[in-house]
């Protein structure tokens, strides 16, 4: 099972550019294979990377190994041609180590602030989304009509992952997955919410279209927050500290879809836990993640060792170096984990 990181977005991205850097090219030493970044464009508060390609290109400058992905890029917000000539370059100079999460956005300030008609979000993400995989499978380009119309373009040089660097789809709506699958392109699943309805309508999407969901599962990506600990009471008494946290973070989003604080129910822990977390020792961990390979069919699993930011750098490392330690040897090898 492939293992890569998440969770480095908005505030957590906040402090030394060096000392960011730093912390993936000490996952990439550890074993880990990709990390994740996500795109959040003109929001009303600033934060300090943006572009989540421009970061992809400083992290792969200072790795050898490590993939980086973007979750995701918000298509309706670029021009697929600019776009599919920068992922084209980012995948030359990485020798092909970069994954491509793509979806619609859900950040309504991005679209007022760049004047972009929210009704016209699907289409303009399903034709971006085309002309990608044409432009990056090394076709001519067409688009006669549509949000984007121009005229034919040539062929973009060849890229070093064929038949092109991957495309995931981030989406929970049946139209975004039954597009998904029409394209037979994998998902980036969610935390929120959990994966379950997302894989529901992927199986009914599948069948629908007499495609194979288990195949597309197998080549997808879901996420966990991770808490790792050495014994079960210190696992616990982090865990005590993060629902007071995750609650207010819940409170302040609610707000900014016009929900009142008061309507915001509380944090359901014994279901979280069991739908959003991998926690306990690593014996325990090791256990939960072969469960959920066993139940979803996923082939790869991106763990939030920092909350998304409600942990510290430092807490989301050792984290990260007990995990590399007593997990990933055995998840890599498929060998029961070593409980001496």
């Amino acid at each position: 099972m492939r293992i890569d990181l998440a969770g480095w977005t908005r505030d957590a991205t906040r402090g030394g550019h060096r000392e960011f850097l730093a912390l993936f090219e000490r996952a990439e030493r550890l074993g880990f294979e990709g990390v994740w970044f996500n795109e959040f464009r003109v929001p009303d508060t600033a934060w300090p990377y943006p572009s989540p390609l421009l970061l992809a290109a400083a992290v792969l400058a200072r790795t050898e190994r490590l993939r980086v992905g973007t979750s995701v890029l918000v298509l309706p917000l670029h021009h697929p041609l600019m776009l599919a000539e920068e992922i084209a370059q980012l995948d030359l100079q990485s020798a092909g180590r970069i994954d491509v999460g793509i979806g619609r956005g859900t950040e309504p300030a991005a679209l007022r602030a760049l004047q972009i008609d929210a009704d016209s979000t699907r289409e303009r993400f399903e034709q971006s989304c085309r002309i990608l995989v044409e432009a990056l499978s090394g076709r001519p380009i067409a688009a006669g009509q549509g949000p984007w119309s121009f005229e034919d373009r040539p062929a973009l040089p060849s890229t070093v992952q064929r038949p092109h660097p991957p495309l995931y789809v981030a989406g929970s709506t049946a139209e975004t997955l039954g597009f998904a699958v029409d394209q037979n392109l994998p998902l980036l699943l969610s935390l929120e919410p959990p994966e379950g309805m997302q894989l529901e309508r992927l199986e009914a999407a599948a069948q629908e279209r007499g495609r194979d969901a288990a195949a597309l599962r197998a080549r997808s990506s879901l996420a966990r927050y991770v808490c790792i600990g050495a014994d079960e009471a210190a696992v616990q008494a982090r865990l005590a500290t993060l629902w007071p946290q995750l609650y207010q973070r819940r409170v302040y989003f609610a707000g900014k879809r016009g929900v009142p604080a008061d309507q915001v129910p509380p944090i359901d822990v014994p279901r979280v836990l069991a739908e959003q977390f991998i926690h306990g020792t690593p014996g325990q961990c090791h256990a939960q993640i072969t469960a959920l390979r066993e139940r979803t069919g996923i082939g790869q699993l991106r763990c939030v060792f920092n909350a998304n930011g409600l942990w510290s750098d430092a807490q989301a490392l050792a984290g990260m170096e007990l995990f590399a330690q007593e997990v990933l040897p055995s998840l890599r090898s498929a060998l029961p984990f070593a409980t001496v």
